[in-house]
């Protein structure tokens, strides 16, 4: 049966970024399946999911990075780039990844060179897209940019190495790398995952900033839903590979529609504690890759799954958004 689509964006000169029908896989297994999406200027979108859902793979393949043995086939197109970046040669990725779309990663240290000061890192990739006429310059924005991500003493930071800083002043200096070059595209993959509730405060409002003062499209990946609610203003709930919910923060969070969102939503929920006075769990756990049931992906661990749930559900769309679901939350209200 042919997968669910999520509807299809046009490819567009107001889309920032415009991804159809893109799937992920290996020789054996297909991870990512038939994602569509797209990002408008200035939009903050949200990609949440437990561990193993498909969200960094997703990632991944927008920027070019996956490993090898890993495939993708589908459009990922930015504005103004008259290609396909799935396929696309790694000279012509080299000239977008860095520059119309960067990424900030979750573990600094591993991102980072240990053998590089930090404002030479910073200023490497300035110089590399020709945002700053020579060294010199380059060196000087990298302080610039070290102060706008609010790092004590940006001069002294720049003449340090990595394992100089602590671990938010590293995630600062990968935020510095990435909104370097102006891109219009921003992609974070759980990056204040490691961080204490102060320091990571404060790197999401720098991202909010960031992206805010050049009008950059945000795509915020975290499986922690109160981050989402404070940064995004757009989301889509991942599982099994699959887009299974999208829409609004605010609609999403109050009136979900798919299980498995209610099933994150509630285990987040101090308000609604199971009878034993604990926070409510989703049963089971994340399948393996290729394990994932056929039809729903999510209907072994589904409370609402019957027969009907071997057939792969349709998406239905609804207002800014949609799910795809045979056994919604809330159908019996409607």
């Amino acid at each position: 049966m042919t997968a669910p689509l999520t509807p299809e964006p046009a490819v567009s000169r107001t889309n920032a970024l415009t991804v159809r029908r893109l799937h992920v896989g290996t020789r054996r297994l297909e991870l990512v399946h038939d994602v569509s999406f797209s990002l408008q200027p200035g939009e903050r979108v949200g990609l949440i999911g437990e561990s193993g859902s498909g969200k960094s793979l997703t990632a991944l393949a927008l920027m070019g990075l996956l490993p090898d043995g890993v495939w993708a086939r589908g459009l990922v197109q930015l504005a103004g780039v008259d290609h396909n970046l799935i396929g696309a040669s790694d000279r012509r990725l080299a000239r977008i990844r860095g520059n119309r779309m960067a990424m900030v990663f979750q573990e600094p240290m591993t991102a980072l060179s240990p053998l590089m000061r930090v404002g030479d890192q910073i200023a490497e990739t300035m110089l590399l897209h020709g945002s700053q006429p020579n060294r010199r310059a380059a060196r000087a924005a990298a302080v610039d940019l070290l102060a706008k991500v609010r790092l004590p003493d940006p001069a002294r930071a720049a003449r340090a190495y990595p394992h100089q800083l602590s671990g938010g002043q590293r995630q600062r200096v990968l935020l510095a790398i990435a909104l370097a070059n102006d891109p219009d595209v921003l992609i974070c993959d759980e990056p204040t995952t490691a961080l204490d509730v102060t320091v990571q405060a404060q790197i999401l409002d720098l991202i909010v900033r960031g992206v805010a003062e050049r009008d950059a499209a945000l795509l915020f990946i975290t499986h922690d839903l109160a981050v989402v609610a404070t940064v995004c203003e757009r989301v889509m709930v991942m599982y099994g590979g699959r887009i299974v919910e999208s829409g609004p923060v605010e609609t999403v969070f109050t009136r979900p529609r798919h299980p498995y969102t209610r099933g994150l939503l509630q285990a987040s929920d101090l308000e609604s504690l199971a009878d034993d006075g604990r926070l409510r769990t989703i049963p089971g756990t994340v399948p393996a890759a290729g394990r994932f049931p056929d039809g729903c992906v999510f209907r072994d661990r589904c409370p609402r799954a019957d027969g009907l749930c071997a057939q792969l559900p349709p998406w239905r769309p609804v207002a800014d958004g949609g799910y795809a679901c045979w056994h919604p939350e809330g159908a019996e209200d409607a």
